[in-house]
């Protein structure tokens, strides 16, 4: 006698595709892949999902649902420094999560939700709807714990002679990328992007408390 087939629902499907996206990807949780993996026909799961789009909003919210509320506290930048910092750790087990967010045509309800959050800490603050806006603005994708990287740098040759000769040439071309590239602490070793990260993300709250104590408005 065969073991009956859990129940399918929503929450069933959309963990089924988060599986998928972890493994390989976010494409890899087409319709007809999440269906298979079920032991499903892809129609089954419209009962439950309208399209792909809608499953991967459901994705992302499900993620984000079980962000660790960040700790009270009345410094509103120790507060949303802590709440970005809580969801870059939960995003980070789910490297599709990123291309989610950055291809979403509309703000589903946890995102929503994050953002508010956010937005109520500083106003807890004291800072304007003025400075609010414009600090959302700054923080950009900074607000989901990841930042967008600038272009690659070529890479040296392998060769010694080869190696020796690109990095004069660059010198002489590009004096203050060789400048900091070799002189910086750390220099020619992986940049910490942890590190990176609280770097900007601190920087960025400072300059806004910084305005906020000085009275700052805009020009509008």
């Amino acid at each position: 006698m065969s073991t009956p087939r859990p129940r399918l629902d929503r929450e069933r499907v959309v963990e089924a595709a988060i599986e998928l996206a972890d493994a390989r990807g976010l494409a890899a949780a087409s319709m007809r892949a999440v269906a298979d993996s079920l032991g499903v026909t892809p129609m089954a799961l419209y009962k439950h999902v309208a399209d792909r789009s809608q499953l991967v909003d459901e994705m992302l919210d499900h993620v984000l649902a079980s962000t660790p509320d960040a700790p009270g506290t009345a410094d509103w930048r120790g507060a949303v420094r802590a709440r970005i910092l809580a969801t870059r750790a939960r995003l980070r087990g789910h490297g599709w999560a990123r291309e989610a967010i950055e291809t979403r045509e509309r703000a589903t309800p946890r995102v929503l939700a994050h953002m508010d959050a956010l937005m109520d800490a500083m106003f807890a603050g004291g800072l304007s709807a003025d400075l609010v806006h414009h600090a959302m603005h700054a923080l950009s994708t900074r607000m989901w714990g990841f930042t967008r990287d600038v272009l690659p740098t070529p890479s040296l040759p392998d060769d010694p002679d080869e190696r020796s000769a690109a990095v004069a040439g660059y010198a002489a071309q590009y004096p203050a990328i060789i400048r900091m590239a070799t002189t910086a602490p750390g220099a020619g070793e992986a940049c910490d992007e942890d590190t990176e990260f609280d770097f900007a993300l601190d920087l960025l709250l400072d300059g806004v408390d910084r305005l906020h104590r000085a009275g700052w408005r805009s020009g509008r």
